[in-house]
């Protein structure tokens, strides 16, 4: 008997436990829905469970390593150029989610794809997140896919949380981010800017296998009419855009934060330069008689860092990336020269001031090494992009609503987020990468931080859409 009365008290003590746990997890949902109603403008309470706003990050992992294998180079490496037939591959698989996802799907005259999920009031401007899935030779797996993959993840978390937009959400993978194969950046993004400049000069455009920008275009499906106006966006399309990136950089591991809230972007400005002197006998020519074009290129390389250092900002940068000798043999003093700089700041007149003192040093090098300055040009000079005040209040409250440290940051590499702030109030998200890696086979972010990155996104979107 005693042994009964001693279970059934044991038993009462577990239901009661058992009680005073449900009531309290009840309550911290409540506070959390409360929380989240409050944040996204949505009645949350008509969802069964707040734990279903979850992110699938098994399945998101498998379809970041499936993208992967559409690689014109062997794994880890990822090599993927515009219009490639493995470009094209992936450009499949990535249509074949957003239907999965439900969205609508189009794309236009260069490839840019759009999914769209219609909000209650179609009518107003959208919200718009997205980024791109093209590879630099021998990169790695998670620059620009994240921000693609992510984007379509976002869109399944907000269905199966129920959430139901009021502004449409569309998802974009813009057409060849990476300078590649036609050397111009950001190349999808730039036309729905509207830059008449480079739909003109696209038509005209070719490769380093001659193959013209309009005969790839048209072998992968697109350019059908010759007219890429029609790619460029109205201005009262989209009324936000988002982009969810890695950061490309040390700093989030380094100081373990789990989001970047991206302030502004530095835009680069490329220059092409050209020095002609004299070849000769690399032995039989006297070094006081010489007019070396290498050596001009050389000194100016110097020159290019010299005066990047006295800008005195640390957000000033300057690279010679490409330097090539003619005839380029060892035993021949190169009579030509070409470089090409890439010098970029978030203060655009900062950089302009680089610029010109870049320009005043290769004018000086060419006359006291006796070789010509054949050319001096301005490839492109992008102004730097700010982030909307709105957009990122928007972020900073995403992560306090999911309890992710955030650090505000600028970015320092350009993404296609930079023209889009021409069209629409813009902003980023970073997630922190290992050592900073990027660009190269080595590359790679955690499924954790992938997966808060998504949830930050997905719920920065369903603030901008219900505003």
């Amino acid at each position: 008997m005693m042994v009964f009365r001693f279970r059934l008290m044991l038993y009462v003590l577990f239901v009661t436990f058992i009680a005073c746990v449900q009531a309290q997890n009840v309550d911290e949902m409540d506070s959390t829905i409360k929380t989240m109603e409050e944040f996204s403008g949505y009645p949350l309470h008509e969802i069964d469970s707040v734990s279903s706003f979850a992110v699938d990050s098994v399945n998101l992992q498998k379809q970041i390593d499936e993208l992967s294998s559409f690689s014109d180079s062997p794994a880890p490496s990822v090599t993927r150029i515009l219009y490639s037939e493995n470009d094209v591959l992936a450009r499949r698989f990535i249509k074949k989610l957003m239907k999965e996802a439900g969205l609508s799907v189009r794309e236009d005259a260069v490839g840019n794809i759009f999914g769209q999920w219609e909000g209650s009031e179609p009518d107003l401007s959208a919200v718009s997140t997205g980024s791109h899935i093209d590879a630099i030779p021998y990169s790695g797996k998670y620059d620009g896919v994240v921000g693609v993959l992510g984007a379509i993840e976002a869109i399944n978390v907000l269905k199966r949380s129920g959430f139901k937009p009021k502004r449409s959400l569309e998802v974009i993978m813009f057409t060849s981010e990476e300078p590649t194969r036609y050397g111009i950046s950001c190349l999808g993004s730039r036309l729905l800017a509207g830059s008449v400049t480079l739909a003109t000069a696209l038509k005209q455009t070719v490769d380093n296998q001659n193959i013209s920008f309009m005969e790839a275009a048209k072998s992968a499906g697109y350019a059908e009419n010759n007219d890429f106006s029609t790619v460029f966006l109205g201005d009262k399309r989209y009324a936000a855009f988002v982009e969810l990136h890695i950061e490309q950089g040390p700093i989030l591991e380094n100081e373990g934060i789990s989001i970047g809230i991206v302030t502004a972007i530095a835009a680069p400005a490329s220059i092409k330069v050209d020095f002609g002197g004299n070849g000769g006998h690399a032995g039989a020519a006297l070094m006081p008689q010489r007019n070396d074009a290498g050596l001009a290129a050389a000194e100016l390389a110097l020159a290019v860092e010299k005066h990047v250092l006295e800008s005195g900002s640390i957000d000033t940068v300057g690279t010679v990336g490409i330097l090539e000798l003619h005839p380029g043999a060892i035993n021949s003093i190169p009579s030509k020269a070409h470089m090409e700089i890439d010098t970029r700041d978030i203060d655009e007149k900062r950089r302009n001031n680089v610029i010109e003192k870049i320009h005043e040093s290769a004018v000086m090098i060419s006359k006291r090494r006796g070789v010509e300055l054949l050319g001096f040009r301005i490839v492109n000079q992008d102004p730097p992009a700010l982030s909307n005040e709105l957009v990122i209040e928007a972020m900073e409250s995403a992560t306090q609503v999911l309890n992710l440290s955030s650090k505000k940051m600028i970015s320092r590499a350009y993404h296609d987020s930079l023209f889009m702030a021409r069209k629409a109030p813009m902003g980023m998200i970073f997630i922190p990468c290992y050592k900073g890696y990027s660009h190269k086979p080595e590359e790679y972010a955690s499924p954790g931080d992938v997966e808060n990155g998504v949830k930050v996104l997905a719920l920065t979107l369903a603030k901008l859409s219900s505003n």
